[in-house]
């Protein structure tokens, strides 16, 4: 069964090889990675950090092509205070792999760089730097030009004279014993940290525009809604108007309805009686002409 390896090779460059902030004190600080990919095949790579919700990086996931480069940027958030002498114990670890030819960066998981993925992964671990921001020069107006405070300059020289150093480089050679045993801890130390996936970075301001853009259009709609449910509500009530009135037309309709059939029905049985009391106007004609007849005859 086929086991990840991490290969004792590097799969990218990276440059550089620590992240180092400029810490302020609730003030963001960022720094760029630079990897580059000198192999010829594609390479997929991951960020991760012992201190997810501490810092935000972008992009944290990507794919390089041969003999191509990409940057990532870490933010650092807002500290409320500085840690103890400097020292910022936060570690990130970038893992790189081999991907097959035109993969995209939609086409990369988690399982890529999982331990049992079976596939060779390259770790390289990155420690987190912390330095003081220079301090700014006081500058006076002198003669209708800003000049750095001569007390300032007078205290930063008697500084270099007490130190009895000045412009001197720090010295470069190291004991290679000692600088072995400090790498040596410094391993131990990251291999016992746990990383976390990185998130990718936000913009604050932007992230400020677009909820106030979402805070307006979610207000703009809920007036038109809160328009329209007024319009609604109004045409519902001339409906329940207009139902109401054709329901007391109808009622008015149906008595006058049964008030006619009945004065029909009145008239039909007037008629009747007064066909059964009188007799017909034919038969009357009828019986005078027999009597004229009969009495013409008779005095014949």
């Amino acid at each position: 069964m086929s086991t990840s390896k991490v290969m004792s090779t590097e799969i990218l460059e990276i440059q550089p090889q620590e992240l180092k902030f400029t810490f302020e004190v609730k003030k963001q600080s960022s720094c760029s990675i630079r990897l580059g990919n000198n192999s010829d095949q594609y390479v997929a790579f991951k960020v991760k950090t012992t201190s997810p919700k501490k810092y935000c990086v972008r992009p944290n996931t990507g794919i390089i092509k041969p003999k191509m480069t990409c940057d990532f940027t870490v933010t650092m958030q807002a500290q409320r205070a500085a840690p103890p002498d400097m020292q910022c114990k936060d570690k990130f670890l970038i893992q790189s792999t081999f991907i097959p030819f035109g993969s995209t960066e939609e086409d990369i998981t988690s399982d890529m760089f999982a331990k049992d993925s079976g596939k060779y992964i390259v770790e390289k671990k990155l420690r987190v730097i912390l330095t003081v921001p220079p301090p700014s020069p006081i500058l006076l107006p002198i003669n209708g030009v800003l000049k750095q405070d001569p007390s300032c300059e007078a205290s930063m020289q008697k500084e270099i004279v007490r130190s009895g150093v000045e412009n001197i480089p720090p010295p470069q050679r190291v004991n290679e014993d000692v600088k072995g045993i400090e790498i040596a801890e410094e391993m131990d130390e990251l291999r016992a940290v746990d990383f976390v996936d990185s998130k990718p970075a936000d913009n604050v301001e932007e992230l400020k525009v677009v909820k106030k853009d979402v805070e307006l259009n979610l207000a703009k709609d809920f007036e038109d809604l809160k328009l329209k449910l007024n319009v609604t509500d109004s045409t519902l009530r001339e409906a329940e108007f207009k139902i109401m009135k054709l329901t007391e037309e109808r009622r008015m309709t149906n008595l006058e309805k049964d008030r006619l059939k009945h004065e029909l029905e009145m008239l039909r049985k007037n008629s009747v009686k007064r066909a059964q009391v009188g007799f017909p106007l034919l038969y009357v004609c009828m019986v005078a002409l027999v009597s004229v007849a009969l009495g013409y005859l008779m005095h014949l």
